[in-house]
């Protein structure tokens, strides 16, 4: 039988390569990505070999998808952020199995899910930054999952359920990450510039976020998805939050009970709200 052996909350920000350069930006990072590297340490450590990821900038307009490439291999350059993550070079298996069994349990539920062994249809870098720093030597295969635009938040509730069911009837060892902001209201135009890293560009949202990692470290869960409809939307939610919600679907929803564990400081960049945890899993 399959097993879940770590779940997360991730951060996938372009200021975390452009940390790694000399530059304003240089060092300002660390610590998110030492959350990262940390995440990767601990999937390794409990013997993970695949990373099935809710990658919030693989956008889609129609229904869910799911990356079933057997190999995952390119050369990115973001076309959003050019001058940020560029030529950034990815070498990773795929899970076929995993992606054709999770898109079948989720057809069960009523979710229509398709998975694309499509060598073409490459991956986006909610999944590409993380496995730089967690899976860097290519070791771990690789699941990409889309962020539904107009799906429900149960909708994305009951894909993350079918993921869970399809994963322990597999023989695969999976950490779970949602790859995405929390707030996600974004600096305007004339506000590009080093000042972007430093600030988050809503108070209400920068207190809602500050809320809710209070909620999640005193495991109120059941009041944190009760909010997350509203939270989603009003605090300009990526993606509209469905890495988040598909990653609660999976723990459990309002069942879930074990701790939340704050890897990094909650962080600004580029006016949305950043932060790594780990929900710890019975294993």
């Amino acid at each position: 039988m399959g097993r879940i052996a770590l779940a997360a909350k991730i951060t996938h920000v372009p200021s975390l390569l452009l940390s790694e350069r000399p530059g304003p930006l240089h060092g300002l990072r660390n610590d998110a990505i030492a959350s990262l590297k940390e995440i990767g340490r601990r999937a390794n450590q409990r013997g993970v070999d695949t990373f099935l990821v809710f990658d919030t900038h693989w956008l889609s307009n129609f229904g869910f998808h799911l990356n079933a490439n057997a190999r995952h291999k390119g050369v990115y350059t973001s076309h959003e952020a050019p001058h940020m993550i560029q030529n950034l070079t990815y070498d990773l298996p795929g899970n076929p199995e995993l992606a054709e069994a999770i898109a079948a349990e989720a057809q069960k539920s009523g979710v229509p899910v398709l998975a694309h062994r499509v060598p073409t249809l490459a991956l986006e870098y909610g999944t590409i930054v993380p496995m730089h720093y967690m899976n860097a030597d290519g070791g771990k295969a690789v699941v990409a999952a889309a962020a539904p635009l107009f799906a429900s938040v149960d909708e994305n509730r009951r894909f993350g359920d079918a993921a869970r069911r399809a994963i322990e009837a597999s023989d695969a060892t999976v950490a779970v990450l949602a790859s995405g902001s929390l707030s996600h209201k974004l600096v305007n135009n004339e506000s590009v510039g080093d000042a972007q890293w430093s600030v988050v560009s809503s108070e209400f949202n920068r207190q809602m976020d500050l809320r809710v990692l209070e909620l999640w470290g005193s495991r109120r869960y059941d009041e944190f998805v009760r909010m997350l409809p509203e939270y989603c939307t009003k605090c300009s939610g990526e993606g509209l939050m469905a890495d988040t919600a598909m990653l609660f679907g999976l723990l459990g929803w309002n069942q879930y009970a074990g701790e939340a564990e704050q890897l990094c400081e909650y962080f600004p960049s580029s006016g949305s709200g950043q932060v790594t945890v780990e929900f710890h899993v019975a294993n």
